[in-house]
């Protein structure tokens, strides 16, 4: 029987749409929206909440966000708290650069959690690859590829990143940052085979189409 890791990373493997949303999108339940993502192609879902929450109230955020990601076979990520992984029913947990080490949080968040870590330069995916034990990373977002309100005072890194991750990168990578159904297409003919969005879905009229069309265009 695989492990609990092995069986994430085999998930992760096979990601190529990742969904990052705040708890209570619009102040409504975020299930539906959960739902629409996963039955659009993605395979990875992330609660991300800009405000400050205690500690309490994140675990009760993750409810939706482990249930349905658990119902669909699906991986389910929080952002920067590695110390609630366990708690909140999450597969592991992302940080920045300006967040804990990969392998303090990996440390906190528990030996079978994965650990991905956001990179905006060449010098920092080379670091990110170049980590040996508890120090490398699971998967990186490499990006703001453009300018986007959810990564606010962070210069865009233009495509040509996106060119260095594809030809460096030996850890599964996400590409980040502006990315919809207008510009895909543009991300993938540079080299990106995974992406994450957050308003492409979260915004769309009908997110489950609009999941599907950023799935079709990585593959097409």
């Amino acid at each position: 029987m695989p492990t609990s890791r092995e069986r994430r990373r085999r998930l992760l493997e096979a990601a190529r749409l990742y969904f990052v949303c705040e708890g209570r999108p619009a102040g409504r339940s975020p299930i539906p929206l959960l739902d629409a993502a996963l039955r659009g192609g993605a395979g990875i879902i992330q609660l991300r909440e800009k405000s400050h929450r205690s500690a309490d109230e994140l675990i009760a955020l993750a409810g939706p966000f482990s249930r349905t990601a658990a119902a669909h076979g699906a991986l389910f990520i929080l952002n920067d708290r590695p110390d609630l992984v366990a708690a909140c029913g999450a597969d592991g947990v992302h940080v920045g650069q300006d967040d804990a080490p990969v392998a303090e949080a990996r440390e906190a968040a528990g030996a079978d959690a994965l650990v991905g870590l956001s990179t905006h330069s060449p010098e920092e995916i080379d670091a990110a690859c170049g980590a040996q034990g508890a120090g490398r990373p699971d998967q990186l977002s490499v990006g703001p590829i453009w300018e986007t309100p959810t990564k606010q005072g962070r210069q865009p890194t233009g495509l040509g990143l996106i060119e260095h991750a594809a030809s460096v990168a030996a850890i599964p990578w996400f590409a980040i940052g502006g990315i919809d159904t207008t510009n895909v297409a543009e991300v993938a003919a540079t080299g990106a085979r995974r992406i994450v969005v957050v308003r492409a879905i979260r915004d769309a009229q009908d997110p489950e189409a609009a999941a599907r069309s950023l799935y079709r265009a990585l593959d097409d």
